[in-house]
């Protein structure tokens, strides 16, 4: 038998007084791209429709010895920073969609073959929040060094369409990021 007791009234104690964070309470703060010419305001995030937390991997570092493996920590990665996604609902009149395709130009125009495809700076950043049910910040995470890397496609369907909102995913890379003080 465990030595701690987990029963189904200790699981009910605790979650009545933690409760739990749900998939609604997250939200897009902020995109700033840095030393690009595209801008993303608060109208524009209302449309962000879709994000995941990022995730940090500390990496195993294996020292032998003797016929064992010690695993020992490593340095920070941070798996899928390469492919970051984002998921927007499309505006009517496609303004949204058009500055992520006007960054991607920003970043490499292949007309002339000129571009801002530089290091991103620490200024290019991403802003997410964790909600709670009243919608006051929990947490807040800023993704630091962000390019803009696909602007994915959007699907319409003429023959079986139902009318929904098309939607369109957006990836980008980033180097890091930092967890904000909430006060």
């Amino acid at each position: 038998m465990a030595d701690v007791k987990q029963l189904i009234g200790d699981f009910y104690r605790v979650a009545a007084g933690r409760d739990f964070q749900r998939d609604v309470n997250f939200r897009v703060l902020s995109i700033s791209p840095g030393g690009t010419t595209t801008t993303f305001n608060e109208d524009d995030l209302v449309y962000a429709r879709a994000a995941a937390l990022p995730s940090r991997a500390i990496t195993n570092v294996e020292a032998r010895y003797m016929g064992l493996n010690f695993n020992l920590p490593g340095t920070a990665t941070y798996p899928g920073s390469q492919g970051y996604q984002l998921t927007f609902f499309n505006d009517a009149n496609n303004n949204i969609r058009q500055k992520f395709e006007d960054w991607t130009r920003d970043t490499f125009n292949d007309a002339n073959s000129t571009g801002n495809y530089f290091t991103p700076s620490q200024s290019s950043t991403i802003d997410l929040v964790q909600l709670d049910k009243q919608m006051n910040r929990v947490a807040q995470y800023q993704l630091v060094g962000v390019s803009i890397r696909e602007v994915g496609a959007i699907n319409y369907d003429f023959g079986n369409g139902t009318g929904q909102i098309v939607s369109f995913p957006v990836s980008l890379a980033y180097h890091y990021f930092v967890r904000k003080q909430v006060s």
